[in-house]
């Protein structure tokens, strides 16, 4: 006997609420109440005592053994998810539509040829499918394709295939017959990962998931499955530019400090190895405006080239416009120099761009972006081979950043000849490296340093 139940549920956070609400109270969306019909079973019989499951255990009695790593072809992939796929893990790539989540799943299941893959397209018919594997150039004879929205007969074909791993893309668009809403909601999504993740386990297969976020949030995204699933990595970047960037947001068997550099390109996504020889501009000799950072992403050392432009204000309000750097640490930046060292940039327009259309929130750029600043306000050139790291505080100083070795390291191995960091550093050898270092501690006395023999 079933009993049917009508219950309202937000399509962003997973809310839910007996009756329907404008404002939901957990995330603040507007009109995300959707009416669900949920079916439970009565059940009039106690369970049984005896269980056939599994039993408590000591940890004492549990041999503690490292998981098996399975390559997926895909240096920077290994890399974000701590060395490779794991047997029975379920990962959830999730990113804006066009970002290219399918194209990197694609490549993967097409790339690891020692295994067998089952590849489950909601959203794509199988000539679709072939048409981007041309374009990819790149065939696998152990990859099987399957166009399929329903979860009962994705999960008879993979029982009936034995696949070695499982992409199916995307979770919005599978469905199972066991609940009444329509595909995407909440519930669906929630009831068919749960399925995909029994059955991961109990295989011992690993299951790529790929969700999407849109803007309007008629689809759920992925945060509804970041407690189901074993790790959520974040697909980033510009339609604009042809940089991603794969961030590692949950990892159970890894950290989340990595992150993994493509290049998207006509025939899919290339690794980027080496992301600082392609993020830096070397034609810039002789051009003031421009500065060399080397920051830190995750735990990756990049040299990143900051461009500013000041002029005079044409209006009465000045313009403060960012690319890629927090507006507000600019203004703030801003207030140092005006403040501190005395530059006169409040009746000036200054512009920032940090060049490649990548974002950067590492405080240790503070000094390559005033440096960038005065460098347009003056009219004067930065050497080229100068690089810099630092954090700039609101009393002038200049403040020691974290893993200061590999940022030097960084800076040496890309030939650069000398490196402007903070003076207050410990444990740091600077005898070791070839590089020429400079120590600042202040704003006013770094402008001297940078700029004194062309001032």
């Amino acid at each position: 006997m079933a009993k049917a139940k009508t219950i309202f549920t937000c399509q962003q956070c997973g809310a839910q609420s007996p009756k329907w609400i404008g404002k939901c109270p957990s995330c603040g969306s507007w009109n995300s109440y959707v009416e669900e019909v949920l079916v439970k079973e009565i059940k009039n019989t106690m369970p049984s005592r005896v269980s056939s499951g599994s039993q408590a255990r000591k940890l004492s009695e549990v041999t503690a053994e490292s998981a098996k790593r399975i390559d997926t072809k895909n240096a920077e992939l290994n890399r974000v998810l701590g060395g490779g796929l794991v047997d029975g893990s379920l990962v959830l790539i999730g990113g804006e539509p066009g970002i290219g989540k399918s194209t990197l799943a694609l490549q993967i299941a097409l790339d690891m040829k020692d295994r067998k893959v089952l590849y489950v397209s909601g959203e794509e018919s199988i000539h679709q499918i072939k048409l981007r594997a041309q374009r990819l150039q790149k065939e696998n004879e152990h990859c099987y394709f399957l166009s399929e929205t329903s979860l009962e007969n994705i999960l008879i074909q993979a029982a009936a295939l034995e696949p070695n791993l499982m992409v199916i893309d995307s979770i919005q668009t599978v469905s199972t017959e066991y609940i009444e809403s329509s595909p995407g909601s909440v519930s669906q999504i929630r009831e068919c990962a749960n399925g995909i993740l029994k059955y991961a386990k109990e295989n011992s297969v690993p299951v790529i998931l790929i969700g999407h976020i849109t803007k309007d949030g008629s689809l759920a995204g992925p945060k509804v499955l970041e407690h189901i699933v074993d790790t959520v990595l974040q697909f980033e970047g510009e339609n604009q530019y042809m940089y991603r960037i794969l961030r590692s947001m949950k990892n159970r068997f890894g950290s989340t400090s990595e992150l993994g550099i493509f290049e998207m390109q006509s025939n899919g996504l290339r690794e980027v190895n080496n992301p600082s020889e392609l993020l830096i501009n070397q034609d810039h000799d002789g051009l003031s405006g421009t500065a060399i950072a080397a920051a830190i992403e995750g735990v990756r050392p990049l040299l990143i080239e900051i461009q500013s432009l000041t002029s005079s204000a044409v209006y009465g309000t000045p313009q403060r416009s960012s690319t890629g750097f927090d507006l507000r640490r600019m203004n703030m930046l801003l207030a140092v120099l005006e403040k501190r060292a005395g530059f006169k940039l409040a009746v000036k327009d200054v512009f920032l761009n940090i060049a490649g259309g990548i974002k950067v929130d590492d405080p240790a750029i503070d000094l390559a972006v005033i440096t960038a600043i005065l460098s347009s306000n003056f009219d004067l050139p930065v050497e080229k081979l100068f690089c810099f790291a630092g954090e700039v505080g609101l009393s002038g100083e200049i403040r020691s950043v974290n893993r200061l070795e590999q940022r030097i390291g960084e800076a040496e191995k890309l030939g650069f000849k000398k490196i402007f960091i903070p003076k207050n550093i410990k444990n740091v050898n600077l005898k070791n490296y070839s590089i020429e270092i400079e120590q600042v501690s202040r704003v006013d006395e770094f402008f001297r340093k940078i700029f004194n023999k062309k001032s």
